[in-house]
């Protein structure tokens, strides 16, 4: 395909990052608030944020529903932190009325790592990506519970407080969702693999 246009979802969290994150991984970045311009992207990307609030402003906005319709099409997404909640079919720790966009087979636990001030950085080991780390930002970040048979497990991180690991970072089909953010950091790697989930997509 030619390159591709991706979409980020503006409507609240760190839509900026993205944009600029996307256009170093050589695709063509475009803001997301309404429906017609939802038409008119290849993919989207879901940005951190606030995941409640991101919710509510979507179905305000009347984007809710034409993006799980795209995504039953098969439309290429990825989800970071906020996002990752958005494309989750069952979240843990959420408001009674929060929907999701849903579409992956996972349960997934809101403010897991703990509040704001208890944020940090990592090095992540991710599935397909060499083996230098990915360098992980978790920002009142979720973390996977369960999934399905379907959902391939790309990146896990040692539990602080067992044996036990945290998974954080999940592909199902053409969606990918991580717990963390690499669009604040120099390493486009995760949007360089997403660009190619959308190329690979189109073909």
């Amino acid at each position: 395909m030619s390159t591709p246009v991706i979409g980020v979802l503006a409507l609240q969290g760190d839509v900026r990052e993205h944009l600029i994150a996307l256009a170093a991984a050589d695709a063509i970045a475009r803001e997301v608030r309404r429906p017609e311009e939802l038409a008119d992207v290849d993919a989207l990307v879901i940005p951190g944020g606030e995941s409640t609030t991101m919710s509510k402003l979507a179905l305000l906005f009347g984007l809710m529903e034409p993006v799980r319709e795209r995504v039953r099409a098969g439309m290429p997404v990825y989800g970071t932190c906020a996002g990752m909640i958005m494309l989750a079919d069952k979240i843990l720790d959420g408001r009674d009325d929060q929907e999701t966009v849903g579409g992956i087979d996972m349960t997934v636990r809101r403010n897991a790592f703990g509040r704001q001030n208890e944020s940090f950085e990592s090095g992540v080991a991710f599935d397909g990506l060499g083996e230098e780390p990915v360098h992980g930002v978790f920002i009142r970040a979720p973390w996977v519970e369960e999934v399905g048979a379907g959902v391939q497990v790309l990146a896990e991180l040692p539990a602080a407080d067992g044996p036990d690991s945290r998974i954080v970072a999940v592909r199902q089909g053409n969606l990918l969702a991580t717990s963390f953010h690499p669009e604040l950091t120099g390493d486009h790697r995760v949007h360089e693999y997403f660009v190619r989930m959308v190329e690979s997509a189109g073909r």
